[in-house]
């Protein structure tokens, strides 16, 4: 079998091909990369992810690197100086749904400990997924229904921009899910990181 990369990634972009390398699958357990990711998803919202991996430094530094604490406190003024900032996604309802959602975290770390164990009681049975996982199924699967409890359950809390799609795409990238492909260079990696894992609880 020849090993490549996921179909998804460009053969001439090397900062996507480091992105899926190095993070997308990974596990990940650090809140404020949690809450990073479930902002970017939702800026992603009819646009592609390139253009979010591009613009996220600009979005760090605009949103305090995604520390969900200082984001909650953001005010209008903050939210007039965003939409002034050319290096982001200028959208006002995504820019005012970031800040609802960061006050949203702030609550849900208060019930549940951190973001990142309410995050992964969403984790799928391992035996729900594909004994192997082709491109076939990945072009044909949008969302799965962890994905879809997810995100009624985020909207529960409060949150916004964040449909099944999104959470789905979370999930992948955050790697609560393995979704790269068999003859993929980095499955087997991803594989490993997960064998060692401790899911926070």
């Amino acid at each position: 079998m020849t090993m490549r990369r996921c179909f998804w990634v460009p053969e001439d972009n090397s900062v996507y091909a480091a992105y899926h390398d190095e993070e997308w699958g990974f596990p990940v357990k650090d809140d404020h990369r949690l809450f990073e990711k479930l902002s970017l998803e939702g800026f992603q919202a009819g646009l592609s992810w390139w253009t979010i991996l591009r613009k996220r430094d600009a979005f760090r530094q605009a949103f305090a690197h995604f520390d969900f604490e200082r984001v909650a406190r953001f005010g209008p003024a903050d939210v007039d100086r965003l939409l002034g900032n050319e290096e982001i996604v200028r959208h006002r309802g995504k820019i005012e749904a970031t800040i609802s959602n960061a006050r949203a975290a702030c609550e849900l770390v208060e019930n549940e400990g951190s973001l990142a164990a309410y995050v992964w009681r969403f984790e799928p049975d391992p035996t729900s997924r594909p004994r192997k996982m082709t491109e076939g199924f990945l072009r044909s699967t949008t969302t799965t229904p962890e994905a879809v409890a997810l995100s009624k359950d985020l909207k529960k809390h409060g949150w916004r921009f964040f449909g099944p799609t999104t959470a789905y795409a979370f999930m992948q990238a955050m790697g609560l899910v393995n979704d790269h492909t068999e003859d993929c260079i980095t499955r087997r990696r991803v594989e490993e990181a997960r064998e060692s894992f401790v899911p926070p609880r």
